[in-house]
């Protein structure tokens, strides 16, 4: 539901038309439908996607920066900030690039996700050990 909120207020905020090169409302892996859920997962699926988000969850940061922080090359970081900026999720401004509201939200809807994960990792090991102690 959200996701159909941004592209509404991307719409609104850049004009119908703007949207022509974004993921917003298309096919994609997974999907005919383009429906928001999948858009979103084949987004942060992306390779540095998720990185990228995450280096911005505290400040923003420079291009070069960011790219220090994520350890991917210049043309990858390129394409990535690209379709994040297009799908609102980080903006760029003085200072450099930075979450918007929207990926503010995100992050936020990811934390317990990391801490679930956290749990599920210390269970796996828990359970290999015992296997292998069996």
């Amino acid at each position: 539901m959200e996701l159909i909120a941004v592209s509404a207020s991307l719409r609104v905020r850049y004009g119908k038309d703007s949207m022509s090169n974004s993921i917003l409302g298309k096919q994609v892996r997974g999907t005919r439908t383009g429906r928001p859920i999948m858009v979103a997962l084949d987004l942060l699926g992306r390779r540095m996607a998720l990185r990228t988000l995450w280096e911005l969850r505290s400040e923003r940061l420079t291009f070069r920066a960011l790219q220090d922080a994520v350890g991917t090359n210049p043309a990858l970081l390129n394409t990535r900030l690209k379709e994040l900026r297009e799908t609102g999720l980080i903006d760029h401004a003085d200072g450099g690039y930075g979450l918007t509201v929207q990926g503010q939200k995100l992050f936020e809807v990811m934390l317990p996700l990391v801490a679930w994960s956290e749990v599920w990792s210390r269970d796996c090991l828990d359970a290999t050990s015992n296997y292998k102690n069996a």
